[in-house]
């Protein structure tokens, strides 16, 4: 991932709520990005897709396998 792809990313989560940018009093200045209680809501849905992905991945394998047979 590139830095600009990265700050864009971050930008959107934090249009959207989901991080909030944090800028340090430390010399040299630092940014720190964290998570808000809207991120953190996702936490759950996070865990669902997690645990779905890896009860079917075998099956996205093989779907995987056949398209690049075919191809």
């Amino acid at each position: 991932m590139t830095q600009k792809s990265l700050t864009a990313t971050l930008r959107r989560l934090e249009r959207n709520g989901m991080v909030e940018r944090v800028v340090t009093s430390t010399r040299p200045l630092a940014v720190e990005y964290r998570i808000t209680p809207l991120g953190t809501s996702l936490q759950e849905l996070i865990d669902a897709l997690l645990r779905w992905t890896t009860a079917t991945m075998s099956d996205v394998e093989r779907a995987r396998a056949r398209f690049d047979d075919e191809a």
